[in-house]
């Protein structure tokens, strides 16, 4: 699956976007995975309140099914002026 990054994750994590093998059944699955591969991951997913999730350019929740899903995007809420 495609894995987005943007915003503060994407400049933590180093780059905008990659091609994730993964078992995970959920996001939250997903996140621990990417967590565990390096310092720059933890620190990106350290704190999931500050993070919002989008699977196939939907909103979701970090308890989202990943069936059959081919992109997940990672991004600092959205603020409105």
């Amino acid at each position: 699956m495609d894995v987005l990054y943007f915003a503060w994750v994407r400049e933590r994590i180093g780059h905008p976007k990659e091609k994730v093998e993964t078992t995970a059944a959920t996001v939250r699955d997903l996140v621990e995975e990417l967590r565990a591969r390096e310092d720059r991951y933890d620190a990106a997913f350290a704190d999931l309140s500050a993070l919002r999730v989008a699977v196939d350019q939907e909103l979701a929740d970090f308890d989202a099914d990943l069936s059959g899903v081919r992109e997940v995007a990672f991004f600092p809420p959205m603020t409105g002026g």
